[in-house]
């Protein structure tokens, strides 16, 4: 794919219209930020991490940021799983899909045989594994902030003319070599030619996006405790109501061994009743229920389930019980 420019910036710009990105330019995460349509024509902060990113949000530098959360390789992104799970006050205003191709850059005149060490990003150095492995077995990895960054670091520093890494090579976005002054050595290096990574747009609104019936809602749930049992008695409060889960990872809580947070994804709006229900017991099962949000999909397929967890059904046994109590 190849990046799209920056969003113009008005002269009246200002940082409570900014939004923030992994940066620089160029990235993946850009790309994702170039689909939201109130980001256009306002200021792109570029970030070095998801950290930086979300402070940007709880101080009011950015009115929200764009950060990738989960892809089609490596699963979750943990990095961002971790941080919304710390950060309070956050909601997911909506997801954007990114395809995801790389290509390996080198310095001007240098050739695949001359690569030693790789600079990159490592999702993308996971995503890019079994061709490594096969053209590449002997060569090593320097973790990299970004792709863009990566590529970047292969350059002389325009003031001083040191090199800001070892490395030789980069794995970087297909349109890197539009940019910057590098040596293309190998294009479609990524294993899975149909990769996709998936952003969020997270800033701290109240306010949900309306029920679209194409809907995902984002939680992170503690389990109370490691016992036999408490994982599917959590999972029961999503099958009971019909609700049907499109992610479900694991993170460590820290505190001790066996203990547990699952991020999870869910089809359906808490404005759903079989979603909102199975909410009400989440939080009568969990100590601790993290609500990240209910916003449109991105690839704006229906929710499905059955017709006995339909909106009227649940209301019409909440009128059934109202009408015996009193």
């Amino acid at each position: 794919m190849t990046v799209p420019p920056p969003s113009p910036v008005p002269a009246d710009a200002s940082d409570g219209d900014a939004y923030s990105y992994l940066g620089p330019s160029g990235t993946f995460t850009e790309a994702a930020l170039a689909q939201v349509e109130d980001a256009r024509g306002k200021l792109w902060r570029s970030v070095n991490n998801v950290g930086e990113a979300l402070a940007d949000v709880v101080s009011g530098r950015s009115v929200a940021a764009m950060i990738a959360i989960e892809n089609t390789v490596e699963g979750g992104v943990t990095a961002t799983q971790d941080a919304l799970a710390h950060v309070p006050n956050l909601r997911i205003l909506g997801e954007y899909l990114v395809p995801v191709n790389f290509v390996l850059v080198g310095r001007p005149g240098t050739t695949l045989a001359d690569v030693r060490t790789i600079h990159a990003h490592p999702v993308a150095y996971g995503q890019c594994r079994a061709w490594l492995d096969a053209t590449l077995p002997s060569a090593g990895h320097i973790p990299a902030t970004s792709n863009v960054a990566a590529a970047i670091s292969l350059l002389p520093d325009p003031e001083s003319g040191s090199l800001a890494s070892i490395a030789e090579a980069a794995i970087a976005p297909p349109g890197i070599v539009d940019s910057y002054d590098v040596e293309l050595l190998a294009s479609g290096i990524e294993d899975n030619p149909n990769a996709v990574t998936r952003f969020v747009l997270v800033g701290r609104s109240s306010q949900l996006p309306a029920r679209t019936g194409a809907d995902k809602t984002s939680v992170i749930v503690e389990l109370p405790d490691d016992r036999a049992g408490g994982l599917l008695e959590m999972l029961e409060q999503f099958a009971t109501r019909g609700v049907n889960l499109t992610l479900i990872q694991s993170r460590p809580i820290g505190d001790a061994l066996g203990r547990y947070r699952f991020v999870i994804d869910a089809e359906g709006h808490v404005h759903d009743e079989r979603v909102a229900d199975a909410l009400l017991g989440l939080r009568r099962f969990s100590p601790r229920v993290t609500f990240l949000g209910s916003y449109p999909r991105a690839d704006r397929a229906p929710s499905t389930y059955r017709e006995r967890y339909d909106d009227s059904v649940f209301l019409e046994a909440r009128d059934w019980l109202r009408a015996l109590l009193d």
